[in-house]
């Protein structure tokens, strides 16, 4: 199929990668403009252009959506479907383009966890299981007909960082087998039940500051979301510091924020028992093993 791909960050580049190895035609790739950054303000690609650029795809960078340059451009490429990986929101006048829609990948089981972050909040929430989606996109975010949905177990061990390479590694698959089943004319769409949905906002800094009076487990989750970024942190004597890996304990029994710590163990208490702190990081630091950590560091 001829094939526009749309998408920004490295979770969208295998998804790219599988349609260009299974010989679709990648006409061009969407991506958002370059971005100045650091303190040189050196320019940087996003990861799915440094992809296309290393294989000779067409990279193209709206500013704005709606431009009327940018809209002809795509409808002159005469491709058969938009393919949307982790990308801005497109309106109607971009995805209703080409004669077999626009799809778009998402990281759960839609109609749950619609938004920014479904990743995120999945492990927030303690769920036990998460997948992906494949749907047309529609007029409201995240609400078009399914097209395909792959399950994954969520481990214990998972936080954000693990479990978004292994949607992205699903997702990809998904993507091809979404394109083949199209090309075939295949497809058996299924309409959402919005009576199911949950929200999965944008990750604000607020939500990143950990409450010692909230249960183990929903702090042990939130640490598990938010890591390895942007990271869940406290606040200890005006110091800052962010917290990666925690492990329940019921051993320690401590008041809400109480600390505890020996030569090489850190636990802090919650409101129903205590968590052990395994891996974390003063502001301006390194991250650290807890024992690294109080070789330099005490909290008395």
């Amino acid at each position: 199929m001829n094939i526009v791909f749309m998408g920004t960050p490295g979770f969208a580049v295998p998804s790219l990668k599988i349609l260009l190895d299974n010989n679709h035609q990648i006409s061009a790739v969407v991506t958002t403009p370059d971005k100045e950054r650091g303190r040189g303000q050196k320019v940087t690609f996003t990861a799915v252009k440094e992809f296309a650029l290393r294989n000779n795809i067409p990279v193209i960078q709206p500013e704005k959506l709606k431009e009327e340059s940018f809209i002809n451009y795509l409808k002159n490429l005469n491709a058969d479907i938009f393919v949307v990986v982790a990308f801005r929101i497109l309106p109607r006048e971009v995805f209703s383009i080409p004669p077999e829609g626009t799809f778009n990948l998402h990281g759960s089981l839609l109609p749950k966890y619609r938004g920014a972050a479904p990743i995120q909040w999945a492990l927030i929430n303690g769920e036990s299981e998460t997948g992906v989606t494949t749907f047309f996109l529609d007029d409201k975010v995240d609400t078009g007909r399914v097209i395909l949905q792959e399950k994954l177990i969520i481990d214990s061990e998972d936080d954000f960082g693990s479990l978004h390479d292994k949607l992205s590694i699903l997702g990809a698959g998904a993507v091809l087998r979404t394109v083949n089943l199209i090309e075939q004319g295949n497809v058996e769409l299924k309409k959402q039940n919005d009576s199911l949905a949950s929200p999965a906002p944008k990750i604000t800094k607020e939500i990143l500051e950990i409450n010692w009076n909230l249960p183990a487990a929903k702090i042990h989750n939130l640490v598990r979301g938010l890591s390895p970024y942007p990271v869940a942190f406290f606040h200890h004597k005006e110091k800052l510091i962010k917290i990666f890996k925690t492990k329940l304990s019921a051993a320690e029994k401590l008041m809400p924020g109480e600390i505890k710590q020996t030569k090489k163990s850190l636990f802090i208490g919650c409101e129903d028992s205590s968590l052990e702190i395994l891996e974390l990081q003063l502001e301006g630091k390194k991250r650290l093993t807890t024992e690294e950590f109080l070789r330099g560091f005490s909290f008395s």
